[in-house]
């Protein structure tokens, strides 16, 4: 009996924006991916929720360097909420808390003085069901054990907080755009609070990661393809860095880069840009100094859809 050939993993770079279904949790969908393209070296970019649906990010060989500067990215959302029930972890997933009488009809009369006063610099207090540490442990991992901990309240922008429809009685639909860090479950939570009657989240899906385009491509979309609109599929490493200011280096300055070394680039901007040599070729990320003083924070070889 034959024993079955292993996988044959590829140097593969590049950016597919998954529309990551229900039921899997990031990795399981990053690890699904990663098997249709073979690619030796993968990552992703902004979790998900296993209920929550929506474009994950998913980037392979060089373009795993990306992942470092879209944590700051602002992201788009539409929620689903159901008001009168509060659950343990603000999601369907959980436990009913409490059920309480939601009161007037949920017009827009009533909801958007609520959603107002939660648009723009807000505080809020992060779940217990969630992924950050206390004492070394995961707030999960204490809420499982039946465990409520202090959290600092952390502050987040809500970009935009938009009503799109309501049944009148006990479920909304909203549009946010927010911060890194922000939790819609909570946002969601507070909301019903506002209102004196609870909430939950009861479906999410992201539409859009800043600076990506909103378009993604499902699963079964590309089970479907052949290896080379696989290729053709993936954008490159550079797509994950369009916020960035860019700065178009010569031929001694792009030598000097690829060797470590430091370019006066008076006049130009400063903070982090993306540096591309003289044929648009991206070089990497670098940061402008006060003194203009040019440097690499990461070097990143965009080669193309290599597959």
């Amino acid at each position: 009996m034959s024993t079955p050939k292993r996988k044959q993993w590829q140097d593969v770079d590049g950016i597919v924006l998954l529309d990551k279904p229900a039921g899997l949790s990031s990795n399981q969908a990053l690890q699904r991916v990663r098997r249709l393209y073979q690619a030796r070296k993968a990552g992703h970019a902004g979790s998900l929720d296993p209920f929550a649906t929506g474009q994950l990010p998913v980037c392979f060989g060089e373009a795993t360097k990306v992942c470092t500067f879209l944590l700051d990215s602002s992201k788009h959302y539409v929620a689903d909420a159901q008001f009168g029930v509060t659950t343990t972890t603000g999601d369907p997933e959980g436990e009913v808390l409490k059920q309480r009488d939601v009161g007037s009809a949920l017009t827009a009369g009533r909801l958007l003085p609520a959603i107002d006063a939660l648009t723009g610099d807000i505080q809020q207090v992060p779940p217990m069901y969630s992924a950050l540490h206390h004492q070394g442990q995961r707030l999960y991992d204490l809420a499982r054990q039946g465990k409520v901990v202090d959290r600092p309240p952390r502050s987040v922008t809500i970009h935009a907080f938009e009503l799109l429809e309501s049944n009148g009685k006990d479920r909304a639909r909203f549009a946010v755009h927010c911060s890194k860090g922000t939790y819609i479950r909570t946002l969601i939570e507070d909301l019903g609070e506002a209102l004196g009657c609870g909430a939950h989240l009861q479906a999410l899906r992201r539409t859009q990661v800043d600076p990506f385009p909103a378009s993604m491509l499902g699963l079964e979309t590309l089970e479907k393809m052949s290896p080379e609109e696989l290729r053709q599929s993936l954008l490159p490493a550079s797509a994950g860095l369009a916020h960035l200011p860019a700065v178009t280096l010569d031929g001694e300055q792009s030598r000097r880069i690829a060797h470590g070394q430091s370019v006066d680039l008076r006049g130009e901007c400063r903070g982090l840009v993306r540096m591309h040599n003289q044929h648009g070729e991206l070089l990497g990320v670098g940061e402008i100094s006060q003194q203009d003083e040019l440097k690499t924070r990461r070097g990143i070889l965009d080669s193309g859809r290599r597959l």
